[in-house]
């Protein structure tokens, strides 16, 4: 087996919009707290090559994908397939999802972005040499708690000074992630890189903050890689849809302090995942892209103009002025209207098929949605997984918004309802049970799930 590791700086400039956490709310950077990169693992085996890249950064559209796809191919002989973008979701980078006001994006860093995304790809093709895989799955408790079904009394997270000890934990840890999954890659004896996997909203630090990184889960591989010389870490998002870090939506200064915390706490759950890490045998790699079909709402043209016709009638309002969140609400909600609308006017399709894909390295399945998957999702793909490791990734490869489990979708609300038009797609009808079946369907392709 041979592993290439790399990485590239894909910060923007300070200025930019950050994404994330409200609607039109302005949040420009003031500086670079820790650098964003693209972090690239090329694996090849029996003939195979397969390309992950990881990048800080809250998501990316299909058209980034293919044109970063392209360059891999054109320049390092990569079949599509075989090339996986995965994001680690940070709400403090730029709005490279597309999300409607939720952060204005920057055209310029949009229009170089790709081209360095694939600059770290390219690197990590040259850096190929004869390696080995370990992996370890370890305890990481202290990082989340579940928003939808674990709140607090009358509050959205626990108190900050409970957060903040380190024996704290959620009330209910089943509902969230408890262990991390690590692998480590050796070249000549040495770490040279490593892949961690949590699943949990990178979002400590929120609309009070300015300053640029990537979130805990970004300091926190910029902290184990300190601890190996001219190591490379990614980190994979798991489930994160419903589930947050112990500590969000706090001033500035508290956030700031809570972050490299809460950082320290993944660094350390990362490291005892490197030094546990054990032998992994890897014959054989594939790879598997699937266009699933997912249920949506079926709003035609005239109920979309209804539902735009009532976000106008706000926005008509002499009363409300622009600092108005309940009109800069209805603002995003009639943009993505008038934009759905445009499309089925053109003929195009409100309900495109979503790309799915998977790798399976060895043992290892990766199974990758572009959606923020919930936790009970994961749970029933992994209950019905035939790989001995099996990861679910959220936020790869494109944008869709939240994949509520069934429990939310029926409830409805801010993820069910407002986000898949904040993304400009039309509300999930199904998304449990659509999700499961498209995951087990990529994992069927692989050979990898009963």
């Amino acid at each position: 087996m041979r592993i290439g590791l790399a990485k590239r700086d894909i910060t923007p400039r300070v200025g930019v919009e950050l994404a994330g956490f409200g609607p039109f709310i302005l949040r420009r950077s003031t500086a670079v707290r820790e650098p964003l990169y693209a972090r690239a693992l090329a694996l090849q085996a029996g003939g195979r090559t397969l390309m992950l890249i990881s990048c800080d950064l809250i998501g990316v559209h299909r058209e980034v994908t293919r044109r970063v796809r392209a360059q891999l191919a054109s320049e390092g002989g990569l079949d599509p397939d075989a090339v996986m973008l995965h994001c680690t979701h940070t709400h403090s980078g730029p709005n490279t999802a597309g999300y409607i006001g939720w952060g204005a994006p920057d055209e310029p860093y949009l229009e170089t972005l790709p081209r360095r995304i694939a600059a770290a790809g390219l690197a990590a093709l040259a850096e190929l040499r004869p390696a080995t895989l370990h992996h370890a799955e370890v305890p990481c408790p202290g990082i989340g708690y579940n928003r939808e079904y674990d709140r607090e009394p009358e509050a959205s997270a626990p108190p900050l000074p409970a957060a903040l000890t380190e024996d704290w934990r959620p009330r209910r840890p089943e509902l969230t992630d408890t262990a991390c999954h690590v692998l480590r890659v050796d070249v000549e004896g040495r770490c040279a890189g490593f892949v961690s996997a949590f699943g949990c909203h990178p979002v400590v630090c929120c609309a009070a903050t300015r300053q640029i990184h990537g979130d805990y889960c970004g300091v926190a591989t910029n902290l184990v890689e300190r601890d190996h010389a001219g190591a490379v870490g990614l980190f994979l998002l798991g489930a994160n849809g419903d589930v947050n870090t112990c500590v969000v939506h706090q001033p500035e200064e508290a956030s700031l302090k809570a972050l490299d915390i809460i950082a320290e706490r993944y660094a350390r759950a990362v490291r005892a995942g490197l030094r546990e890490a054990r032998p992994v045998a890897v014959e054989s790699l594939a790879a598997a892209r699937l266009e699933a079909p997912f249920r949506r709402k079926a709003w035609g043209v005239e109920h979309l103009r209804a539902l735009l016709a009532e976000q106008e009638a706000l926005l008509n309002d002499s009363a409300r002025r622009d600092d108005d969140r309940e009109l800069r609400m209805a603002t995003v909600r009639a943009i993505a209207l008038r934009r759905l609308i445009a499309e089925a006017e053109g003929g195009r399709s409100l309900t495109p098929p979503v790309e799915m894909q998977g790798f399976r390295i060895g043992p290892i399945l990766l199974l990758a949605s572009p959606f923020e998957t919930f936790q009970a999702i994961k749970n029933d793909v992994l209950a019905r997984s035939g790989a001995a490791i099996t990861l679910v990734l959220s936020t790869t490869n494109d944008v869709q918004g939240y994949a509520p489990d069934r429990t939310a979708a029926a409830r409805g609300g801010y993820a069910a309802d407002l986000v898949p038009l904040i993304v400009g797609t039309l509300p999930l009808v199904a998304p449990h049970e659509d999700l499961v079946a498209a995951h087990l369907a990529v994992g069927e392709r692989l050979g990898n799930c009963c």
